[in-house]
């Protein structure tokens, strides 16, 4: 149990955990966790504009940042859209475990209901709902030209709104790399809101 604390305190450490895995290890963990279901509780949004913040202190191009990452995460999404296109009834059956939440992929297709081919793009900015969203597509059936438009357009916003966030704050505001622990904080709160406010948004229509 203390290793699994350990392993998850070093994990969301982003700062020391991209001076450890470098642009490699940048794009495997975004690979991961748009495309991997058991990638869902990677630090995706505080990765990408960390990484920006080191890019506008030249630890890293900002150019090479985005070049590698969008293709990382557009395959990543492409990947979880055939995971789902050819074994998507046999998820709904498959128990829950630490590294398959079944919960989150039956919310998942609720949000996908909801807000139809769209979700492909709205889901890269949701923590967890970004890492279901392409597999809940497969499972529906999406058509897959209908699925790339919009995974290349989803993959493209997130990457680089997020990255090019970091570089801007890092190049507009002295000092904040210096700063980067609350940076991350006020990111992973954002990224959030949207699931925080569905959570009380249905909790306050239950109990009315």
């Amino acid at each position: 149990m203390e290793t699994l604390k350990d392993f998850f305190t070093q994990l969301y450490d982003v700062k020391t955990l991209i001076h450890t895995v470098g642009y490699l290890g940048l794009v495997i963990i975004i690979f991961a966790e748009t495309g991997l279901l058991a990638g869902f509780f990677l630090p995706g949004d505080s990765l990408l504009v960390t990484a920006g913040l080191f890019a506008s202190t030249g630890e890293l191009d900002i150019i090479l940042l985005n070049a590698i990452l969008i293709p990382a995460a557009v395959i990543g999404d492409a990947v979880g859209y055939w995971i789902g296109h050819k074994s998507g009834p046999h998820l709904f059956k498959k128990e829950q475990s630490l590294l398959f939440r079944k919960d989150y992929l039956i919310k998942t297709h609720e949000f996908y209901e909801k807000y139809g081919g769209i979700t492909i793009i709205i889901a890269r900015f949701i923590p967890i709902i970004r890492t279901f969203a392409p597999t809940v597509a497969g499972i529906a059936q999406m058509k897959y030209i209908d699925f790339f438009r919009y995974n290349i357009i989803g993959g493209a916003l997130w990457i680089l709104s997020m990255s090019l966030l970091g570089y801007l704050l890092g190049n507009t505001i002295p000092n904040i790399e210096k700063h980067i622990e609350k940076v991350i904080v006020i990111i992973v709160f954002l990224s959030i809101l949207p699931i925080i406010y569905k959570f009380l948004s249905a909790k306050f229509k239950k109990n009315k």
